[in-house]
């Protein structure tokens, strides 16, 4: 192969490369972009929950765990809707679609799918901070 072939492939091997970093870089953008505002902030960690626990007032607990698991011990307040049926009871129990809720569940797996079903319904403000496993603070039976 010659030089001239060399240089020429290799100017051909830049070209795809930019073209395909420069679409990466695009979509990159336009995937951060749909995803701005809140929707970033949805996972939150238990001290984060616990911090607006203390500092707020307009929230809801959410606990997504079963009614057995709940009544083993839940944090203070929290409302009751296992995962399995929060499609047929949030309009109700949960009205305002931009309340603050605080999803949580046993190790995290329920509340962060439970989480992503209340974005499908159309709430808003929604921070899942993982199982009560991982939760430091106190919890009532």
């Amino acid at each position: 192969m010659s030089v001239k072939n060399i240089i020429k492939a290799v100017k051909s091997y830049l070209t795809v490369s930019v073209v395909i970093l420069s679409l990466t870089g695009l979509s990159g953008c336009s995937k951060n972009s749909a995803n701005s505002g809140k929707e970033n902030n949805m996972n939150i960690s238990a001290q984060d929950a616990k911090k607006i626990m203390d500092t707020q007032s307009d929230y809801i607990i959410l606990d997504v765990r079963t009614k057995e698991e709940y009544d083993e011990g839940h944090i203070k307040d929290a409302v009751l809707i296992p995962d399995f049926e929060l499609s047929g009871r949030a309009s109700t129990e949960l009205p305002d679609k931009d309340q603050l809720i605080l999803v949580y569940c046993r190790s995290g797996r329920r509340s962060k799918n439970s989480a992503e079903e209340l974005k499908a319904l159309g709430y808003t403000n929604i921070r899942e901070f993982g199982g009560i496993i991982d939760w430091p603070y106190e919890t009532v039976k």
